[in-house]
């Protein structure tokens, strides 16, 4: 955990969310490329648990500790400790729902299992990937204003927004 904060702030938290979102993929499509041909090729064991070890790796390197990095950040003072509240729950919550599912999921997709983890994985890149700023070394006014400017894009501009940008230039 100590040498995650130095990691952090060497290399930004938003590359390596992605790069440990992105490791997790690619450790989840190894494992059931493993799971899927176990019975063909006895060495896949090998493969299989590799691949257990950099999921597990990927995810203390990103989606482990970032999160509460990134949730710290983007709220100011006031509603930060609701925030971080809330983010607590959905990930506790998230840890339970899957550890009393996943016995019910493996008996039912069998190799595949982590084929789910996989396109999981793949929607939550995607969505950090356009979705996430980088919080490394911008304050609170910052990081908001590039989801202002972000949503201001989004939107068509409407006349008046561009006459005030007018007058403000």
């Amino acid at each position: 955990v100590f040498s995650q904060v130095f990691l952090v702030e060497k290399a930004g938290r938003r590359s390596l969310f992605l790069a440990g979102l992105m490791g997790m993929l690619i450790s989840a499509v190894a494992m059931t490329v493993g799971l899927v041909l176990l019975s063909q090729f006895a060495w896949m064991s090998y493969v299989s648990m590799v691949a257990i070890f950099l999921f597990v790796i990927f995810f203390e390197v990103g989606p482990g500790p970032i999160p509460w990095f990134i949730v710290a950040e983007l709220f100011s003072q006031g509603p930060r400790p609701a925030a971080i509240a809330v983010a607590g729950f959905c990930n506790w919550a998230c840890n339970f729902i899957v550890g009393m599912c996943f016995q019910y999921i493996a008996d039912l997709c069998g190799p595949y299992v982590f084929a789910i983890f996989a396109g999981l994985l793949l929607i939550f890149f995607l969505f950090a990937y356009f979705k996430v700023p980088e919080t490394k070394g911008k304050s609170f006014e910052e990081i908001a204003a590039v989801f202002r400017r972000k949503k201001l894009s989004a939107k068509a501009m409407t006349e008046l927004q561009d006459l005030r940008r007018s007058e403000e230039a």
